[in-house]
């Protein structure tokens, strides 16, 4: 090969990440690269070669730089990737049921933020797969209309249904009134009181239906 010929070959070895990315975009720029440009990766100066290898793809698919998905996802989001292994119940994101990509689209999102794949709030992507928790409700608990993950941590957590903090702590994070239920849970009263409502489902024990109610007399979310 002449020197001429060599000078067509673009070598992404040294050059601003702009640059590499220009020249993939030139064929991936539609459908899920559709919104790489303004994203947040891009925003951080990534290069597709920080993901992808062209040459030597350590992965079956997607020509990842590392084995899997998680392990590429992990170089920059530790925190995210480590709360999977801390889910008491099963994760499966861990068992290889899901990957980041399941929910995020690592290449930009044009609709909402997180860079989630579906919908235009956390909580439509949520009930694309729990479609249970899915409203209209009649009555419904503000918290849970508003996001998912102002009691659940998507990413994995210690507690039983990956809730932020077990329960009652965390309803008594709103629930901090002077009467039932959050005195019973206050101080000294937690011991002295033996209440059942401090083990097991605790204040879901009555509260079943905690997502919303459509029952008629369903306002405190107990049928």
């Amino acid at each position: 090969m002449d020197d001429e010929s060599k000078g067509h070959i673009k070598r992404f070895t040294g050059v601003a990440s702009a640059v590499v990315n220009e020249t993939c975009l030139t064929c991936h720029n539609r459908s899920n690269h559709a919104g790489w440009e303004g994203s947040v990766h891009e925003a951080r100066n990534l290069a597709c070669t920080t993901c992808h290898s062209v040459h030597n793809p350590q992965s079956p698919e997607r020509q990842l730089v590392k084995a899997t998905e998680t392990q590429v996802c992990a170089t920059c989001h530790r925190l995210q990737v480590v709360k999977t292994e801390r889910a008491v119940a099963h994760m499966p994101v861990r068992e290889g049921k899901m990957t980041c990509s399941s929910c995020h689209n690592p290449h930009g999102s044009i609709s909402n933020v997180k860079n989630l794949k579906i919908g235009s709030s956390v909580n439509e992507t949520c009930t694309s797969c729990h479609a249970e928790m899915r409203g209209p409700m009649l009555f419904e608990h503000a918290p849970v209309r508003e996001n998912c993950t102002t009691c659940h941590d998507p990413h994995g957590s210690s507690n039983d249904r990956m809730l932020n903090v077990r329960l009652p702590f965390l309803c008594q994070r709103c629930h901090v009134a002077t009467r039932h239920p959050s005195s019973v849970y206050d101080n000294a009263a937690i011991t002295t009181n033996k209440s059942n409502r401090m083990f097991g489902r605790s204040c879901v024990n009555c509260h079943a239906n905690i997502h919303g109610s459509n029952h008629p007399s369903g306002q405190f979310f107990m049928r």
